[in-house]
């Protein structure tokens, strides 16, 4: 297997009040050489410290961590990846070209002709030369992306590349990055976007409380939907009769629906319903999705807390919870 990044045993163990605390445990990671691979967790899972470590920002209390063949941190490897963080900076005083050039000096760069092509390579040729302060956030998400370009990095990570825009940003922001996987580039991705990196993504991780949970191809991760029977003219008790192992049946009023795996065949709930002189209105395969694998992946604490602390938001839009929305947004800054 040809890796961009792998971690061994990655821990992260900080000193508190009351007693060591590890905020990334045992963490094995692989991410191949030329694919987009999802980093997901809930907040204060352990997302941002396993970056920091994997950029060199800070050390891991043990384990290994290697990035493009080398150990994490190492200037070698820094000078063939690129990193946007999910709130870049911009002088807002700036246009578009001048910011692209100031980064582009940061790396020893003075090649106006490279930043112009790649702005007009994010689509933002005709707007190069406007200031930040004009630009929508989609369009300031585009010149980070250029930003990251420069160096021709091997290896992206990009933070939060899509929050907060758009539908179209969106569409525009992951076509530029399907387009950096068909030039042969690693893009690691840790987004809260659900939707977006089920589109994308090859593989995925998914991090809960700082250690691994799941790990591997989307279309392997994701196999195992559910079939919906849905029958008219029928009574409970035949309805009694289909509930069995990881089979769910609601009746109401004569109409059952029943809920199976689909690994199991529909065609004896079907063939009991129309012998019984029940009526099938409709069979319907549905798709495990990317949103179903992370809740069953971070059930429990954070689910409820989750739960919790939107309930407490929706109850106080007076400005009462302000404290509960900070105590959802923590975790990943403990420590870090």
């Amino acid at each position: 297997m040809n890796l961009a990044i792998e971690t061994k045993q990655l821990t992260k163990t900080y000193k508190t009040s009351s007693g060591p605390q590890s905020v990334v445990k045992d963490l094995d990671l692989q991410v191949e050489r030329g694919e987009i691979f999802g980093f997901l967790g809930p907040n204060g899972a352990g997302k941002t410290t396993t970056i920091k470590i994997l950029l060199g920002i800070i050390e891991a209390t043990s384990g290994e961590a290697t990035v493009l063949g080398n150990p994490a941190g190492d200037i070698e490897s820094h000078r063939r990846l690129s990193y946007l963080p999910e709130k870049p900076y911009y002088y807002e005083h700036m246009t578009g070209l001048e910011i692209t050039q100031f980064y582009a000096s940061l790396f020893g760069i003075k090649d106006r002709d490279l930043c112009e092509r790649l702005l007009n390579r994010v689509n933002l040729g005709n707007d190069m030369n406007r200031p930040i302060s004009q630009y929508s956030k989609g369009m300031q998400q585009r010149v980070g992306l250029a930003q990251s370009l420069l160096n021709d990095p091997e290896l992206l990570f990009l933070d939060e590349p899509t929050g907060g825009l758009d539908p179209i940003a969106h569409i525009e922001i992951r076509d530029l990055i399907l387009k950096f996987r068909d030039e042969g580039r690693t893009v690691f991705i840790s987004s809260h976007e659900l939707s977006d990196v089920e589109r994308i993504c090859d593989r995925v991780a998914i991090i809960n409380k700082g250690e691994m949970v799941h790990q591997g191809r989307l279309d392997q991760l994701l196999s195992g939907g559910r079939i919906e029977v849905t029958a008219d003219n029928v009574d409970e008790s035949l309805a009694d009769k289909f509930r069995t192992g990881d089979t769910t049946v609601s009746f109401r009023a004569g109409r059952l629906i029943a809920d199976i795996a689909d690994s199991e065949s529909p065609n004896a709930i079907l063939d009991t319903i129309r012998s019984a002189g029940g009526e099938v209105v409709s069979v319907i395969p549905r798709r495990k999705r990317l949103e179903d694998l992370f809740l069953e992946s971070v059930a429990g604490d954070n689910v409820a807390k989750g739960r919790k602390l939107s309930k407490m938001t929706d109850d106080h839009d007076d400005h009462k919870g302000g404290s509960s929305a900070a105590e959802a947004a923590e975790g990943e800054e403990v420590g870090s």
